[in-house]
C-alpha cells in the first residue's frame, strides 16, 4: 500500500508539473496568475533596492538624512532609491508606482528598462509618467503579442478606434482628435494591410466619412465600397479628389469664420460638418511619374496633400497615409508631408533607412526595435508619436472578408456629400446564379 501511495503522489506531482508546463504555453494568463506573478512579486520585493543600486537608479541622501542615519539611528548611510508606493498585479504583469527622489527623472528609468527586465525575469518593462514625481513601472510577465485578442470593452467611440494590443497588455487606440495625421510603413507581408483593415473595421462603425485613395486600381479599398464616400483608383483621379478636398477645406474654414470659432468641434452640432478620414494606400504611387509631362500634375497633388496635412485638422479632415517606404528620395514635398504626419506606426521593414524615415525624427530609440521584428510575426509594429514615447504593438488577425462585412453592415452610416458625388464608388451587388431548370422529358412515340 505504501508503494502505491508513493506512486500516486509522484504521479500527481508529475501531472501537476506537466499541467503547468502546458499552461505556460497554451494558457499563459493562467500560468502567470498561479506561478509567474507570485514568483516575480517575491523576486521584485527581495532584490528591489540592490537592483536599483546596481542600475544606477539611486541618488545620494541629503546631508540631514545622512546625519540622522549616521549619528542617531547608527545605521549605514545608503543611496536613496525610488520609493515603492504601490504594487498592483494584473492579468498580464505587475504595475509598480514609484515616487522619484530629487535628482531622478522618468528618462533615467526608461534608459535602464532592459536591465530591469533581465533582473526581475519579466518579458518587458516600460515606464510611464503618471504625474510629476511619480512613474509607473509596467512589467509584462509573458509574451502578450503572441496571440492577440482585443478585450470586448474595446469598442470604437468618438473618433477613437482600438486597433492593436501593446506589449504591456493595454489597448493601442487611434485617436484622431489627439493625433489627427498618421503614417504607417511596412514591407510586404509585414501586417501593414492588416493594420488598415482593423482601422477601417472600427471607423466603419462611427459617423464619419471614409475616403479611399488606392492607386492599385482599388484592389485594397474596392471591397469597402459600401462604406466609402469616395474612392480614387489611379493618380489622375486621386489628384482630382484631393483638389475637391482642399476646396471643401476652404469652405469649412469660411464656416468657422462665420461662427467665430477656430475648431470644428466648437461649432453647434446642427451646423457641424461630418468628419472625414482620408485613407491613402501606397502613397509612393502619388509621387512617381513615368514622363516629364506628368510632373506638374504630380507636384500639384503633393502640394495639395501638404496643405491638407498642415491645416485640415481644424476642420475635421484627417489623413491616414500608408506605404512601404516614404522619404526624400520620393521627390519634392515628401519630407514636408511626412513632417505633418505626427502619428507613426512602423512594421517590419527591409532596411534601417526606412525605419529612420518613420521613427528617426520623433523616437530615435525605437529604430532599433523596428529592425528586430521577426519576419514570422506579421502585425507586430512599433508605434511612436512626437512626445518621444513608443511601444511595440500587434494587430489581431482580421481577414478582408471580415472588414468588408462590417462595411456592408454599417453602409447606412455613409454620409451623402455632394462635392464627393463624382468620386462615389459603384457598389457591385453579387447576384446569386439562377438555378437551372430541370430538363423536360418528352414521351417517346409508341411504334407498332
Amino acid at each position: 500500500m505504501t508503494d502505491i501511495a508513493t506512486c500516486l503522489e509522484l504521479g500527481g506531482v508529475a501531472a501537476g508539473a506537466g499541467g503547468l508546463g502546458v499552461a505556460k504555453v497554451r494558457a499563459p494568463r493562467v500560468y502567470w496568475s498561479l506561478v509567474g506573478m507570485p514568483t516575480t512579486w517575491g523576486r521584485f520585493t527581495w532584490t528591489y533596492r540592490d537592483t536599483m543600486e546596481v542600475c544606477g537608479l539611486t541618488v545620494q541622501p541629503s546631508g540631514f538624512r545622512a546625519f540622522v542615519r549616521r549619528n542617531l539611528a547608527h545605521s549605514e548611510v545608503r543611496p536613496v532609491a525610488p520609493k515603492v508606493r504601490r504594487v498592483r498585479p494584473t492579468s498580464t504583469g505587475l504595475r509598480v508606482t514609484l515616487r522619484l527622489p530629487a535628482g531622478l527623472e522618468p528618462a533615467d528609468l526608461a534608459a535602464s528598462s532592459e536591465r530591469l527586465r533581465h533582473a526581475w525575469g519579466v518579458r518587458s518593462v516600460t515606464v510611464a509618467e503618471t504625474k510629476p514625481g511619480y512613474v509607473e513601472l509596467r512589467m509584462t510577465g509573458y509574451d502578450v503579442l503572441r496571440r492577440v485578442r482585443l478585450p470586448r470593452k474595446a469598442q470604437p467611440r468618438d473618433l477613437v478606434v482600438p486597433v492593436a494590443l501593446r506589449e504591456d497588455g493595454t489597448v493601442f487606440e487611434r485617436d484622431y482628435r489627439a493625433v489627427p495625421m498618421a503614417l504607417t510603413l511596412g514591407a510586404n507581408q509585414s501586417g501593414k494591410s492588416m493594420y488598415q483593415r482593423n482601422l477601417i473595421k472600427g471607423l466603419a462603425q462611427l459617423p464619419v466619412g471614409l475616403i479611399g485613395i488606392d492607386c492599385k486600381r482599388g484592389v485594397e479599398h474596392g471591397r469597402y465600397a459600401p462604406r466609402l464616400s469616395a474612392l480614387a483608383t489611379d493618380p489622375e483621379s486621386a489628384g482630382q479628389l484631393i483638389d475637391a478636398l482642399v476646396a471643401e477645406m476652404e469652405e469649412r474654414f469660411d464656416l468657422l469664420a462665420l461662427h467665430g470659432v477656430s475648431d470644428l468641434w466648437e461649432l453647434p452640432e446642427q451646423a457641424r460638418p461630418v468628419p472625414l478620414v482620408v485613407l491613402i494606400d501606397e502613397v509612393a504611387e502619388l509621387f512617381l511619374v513615368t514622363s516629364k509631362k506628368d510632373e506638374p500634375a504630380r507636384d500639384r497633388t503633393v502640394m495639395q496633400l501638404v496643405r491638407l496635412g498642415q491645416m485640415a485638422r481644424a476642420i475635421g479632415i484627417y489623413l491616414e497615409v500608408c506605404g512601404q517606404r516614404f522619404g526624400s528620395d520620393l521627390g519634392k514635398g515628401a519630407t514636408a508631408l511626412r513632417a505633418q504626419l505626427t502619428g507613426r506606426v512602423v512594421h517590419r521593414v527591409n532596411d534601417k533607412q526606412t525605419a529612420d524615415m518613420g521613427l528617426g525624427d520623433i523616437a530615435p530609440d525605437a529604430v532599433v526595435a523596428v529592425t528586430t521584428i521577426a519576419p514570422d510575426r506579421p502585425g507586430v509594429a512599433v508605434a511612436g508619436d512626437t512626445s518621444g514615447g513608443w511601444s511595440r504593438i500587434r494587430t489581431p488577425q482580421t481577414s478582408p472578408d471580415e472588414a468588408a462585412a462590417v462595411c456592408r453592415e454599417f453602409a447606412h452610416l455613409t454620409p451623402v456629400l455632394p462635392f464627393l458625388a463624382p468620386f462615389r464608388p459603384v457598389v457591385q451587388i453579387a447576384v446569386p446564379p439562377m438555378p437551372l431548370a430541370p430538363p423536360v422529358v418528352r414521351p417517346r412515340p409508341v411504334t407498332e
